[in-house]
């Protein structure tokens, strides 16, 4: 059986690991996280133990990994806020397991190469959840764009809406230095699909950048991206509003809707499947959308300058 420590056991994606854990057979030993709201754990591994101090769950994890000679767990999976995860990732290494860690991995691309050195001395490795490169309907979208063969360059708009109350800029999702902001906190894994898709990035305009929504223009191989991102429920369109819905997702490439709204639930269990069959994202699958996300924090904002994603028209910054 293969054993798990998870780090962040009271956040939000924890128990989508938590399940994959489960649904591979797989045993979670300890668990920390300084919030203690954790009843979560018992739906899946009540004989978890269970830390509101690292200092204690580090103890715990060396003294297992002496205990064994030489491996506390086999996998540290990391679901803490964005800014600790570099930290959790080499605690994991250092600790004889290999990490499995949420996006983003990292804040900035120079955090990649040190985990690579880190993996290099260690012998471990840092695997990642990018559980879109799974999806179905995206693998057939890869393949469609590879099908063609005339150079063709798709036109795509990309617009994900996820309201939040207030609390949001509260935590520390609404603190650019620990989350990395919007394009990063809620955008990454679309930027790594992108990439996924439509091949290397060649160019990247950001036209609004404020708490809460941001915007821009990516240039890939084969693809030309307006997208926009947003957490304020007044961007959803007003009639979905108006039904009542907070949310709102839509991706067009060359003004043909995408539809990929199904077969989410299990993304996490067959990210886990690959990993534990040693066929992980690692490191390095990682660092275009590191590398995007970290320009988009730094480019200057150039409001509605070229090709603009349609929302910016009627947009309250």
């Amino acid at each position: 059986m293969v054993d798990f420590a998870l780090i962040g056991a009271a956040g939000y994606i924890a128990p989508r690991h938590m399940q994959a854990m489960k649904a591979t057979g797989g045993n979670l030993v300890a668990a920390y996280d300084p919030n203690d709201s954790v009843g979560i754990i018992d739906s899946y591994f009540p004989e978890a133990d269970f830390f509101t101090e690292f200092e204690r769950f580090d103890r715990y994890i060396d003294k297992r990994r002496r205990a064994r000679g030489g491996r506390a767990v086999d996998h540290v999976s990391i679901c803490s806020p964005n800014y600790l995860h570099d930290a959790h990732m080499r605690f994991a290494l250092r600790s004889g397991a290999d990490a499995i860690c949420e996006k983003p991995i990292v804040l900035n691309p120079w955090n990649i190469d040190g985990l690579i050195e880190m993996e290099r001395d260690t012998g471990r490795r840092v695997n990642t959840i990018l559980q879109l490169r799974l999806h179905p309907a995206i693998i057939a979208l890869r393949d469609k764009v590879a099908a063609r063969d005339d150079g063709h360059v798709f036109d795509v708009d990309l617009t994900y809406i996820t309201s939040r109350g207030h609390w949001y800029l509260q935590s520390w999702k609404g603190d650019a230095n620990k989350s990395g902001g919007i394009a990063t906190n809620i955008g990454v894994h679309f930027f790594d699909m992108l990439h996924f898709v439509f091949g290397g990035l060649r160019g990247n305009v950001v036209h609004l950048m404020t708490p809460t929504k941001a915007a821009g223009f990516l240039q890939y191989e084969r693809a030309r991206v307006r997208w926009f991102l947003s957490v304020d429920v007044n961007d959803v369109p007003a009639d979905a509003r108006a039904a009542g819905k907070r949310t709102f997702r839509a991706i067009t490439v060359d003004q043909e809707n995408f539809e990929f709204s199904e077969g989410f639930t299990d993304l996490h269990t067959r990210s886990y499947e690959e990993i534990l069959a040693g066929r992980g994202f690692g490191l390095e699958q990682n660092r275009v959308a590191v590398e995007t996300v970290s320009a988009i924090r730094n480019a200057p904002i150039v409001p509605r300058a070229g090709d603009f994603h349609p929302f910016l028209a009627t947009v309250t910054p």
